[in-house]
């Protein structure tokens, strides 16, 4: 009996550590996408302000971003893949670093189709935002909820709940501050529009970039 309790014990304790680390992701996949943002040079009129985005692949892919808004300074810091756990370990390059007027944070995607809980990617949200407030906290920060894709459109319920605990959140902190751009990316009927998509069904194209251009301008202009 006791060699029994012994052996479910570390069956245990492997079965827990090997959940552990199959749901963990290594940040220094990423390493090479992040020193090439560390790298780039950018030449920045003094007048401006200066606005960062970044997160995941739907803000990598915005190439063109600074032309969406001119009367900013504009620098696209997003590393596709990247979970908020990534935005965590990589914090200081990504944000402390560039000490933005305006932060745009778009994380959630990836972690949601990882099948992470709601509940405990919003638990990483907040542990963000208080690094940020605490370091920057003259930066106005604003959170990009998770986009409608086609191609993880059976995750939408997670979406959905996530979306709703993180604008919540935002709404009782009065320091940050909340986008939608779930609703504009759907027709009349609830579908995820599919012409505003890349072949793969989750990365955009510029007309889904032209949804979010037209959103985050109104935000910005609400100053």
């Amino acid at each position: 009996m006791k060699l029994f309790k012994t052996c479910f014990f570390f069956a245990t304790i492997l079965l827990f550590t090997g959940t552990l680390f199959s749901n963990a992701q290594d940040p220094s996949r990423l390493k090479d996408q992040v020193n090439e943002l560390v790298k780039k040079e950018h030449n920045f009129s003094a007048d401006k302000k200066l606005v960062v985005f970044t997160g995941s692949s739907s803000i990598r892919m915005w190439n063109d971003v600074q032309s969406y808004f001119p009367e900013y300074n504009v620098i696209n810091n997003g590393f596709g893949g990247s979970h908020f756990s990534d935005l965590l370990y990589f914090y200081n390059e990504m944000i402390l670093k560039p000490a933005p007027n305006i932060l745009f944070i778009y994380v959630g995607d990836n972690d949601l189709a990882s099948k992470k809980k709601p509940k405990e990617i919003l638990k990483e949200a907040k542990k963000l935002a208080g690094k940020i407030q605490q370091d920057l906290p003259e930066t106005r920060v604003v959170f990009i909820s998770p986009k409608p894709s086609i191609s993880r459109i059976k995750l939408k319920n997670s979406y959905i709940a996530f979306n709703k605990k993180l604008k919540k959140y935002c709404e009782k902190n009065g320091n940050l501050e909340f986008v939608n751009v779930w609703c504009p990316m759907l027709d009349n009927n609830g579908n995820v529009y599919k012409d505003v998509f890349l072949e793969d069904g989750l990365h955009m194209n510029k007309k889904g970039y032209d949804i979010w251009g037209k959103v985050i301008g109104k935000l910005l202009i609400q100053q």
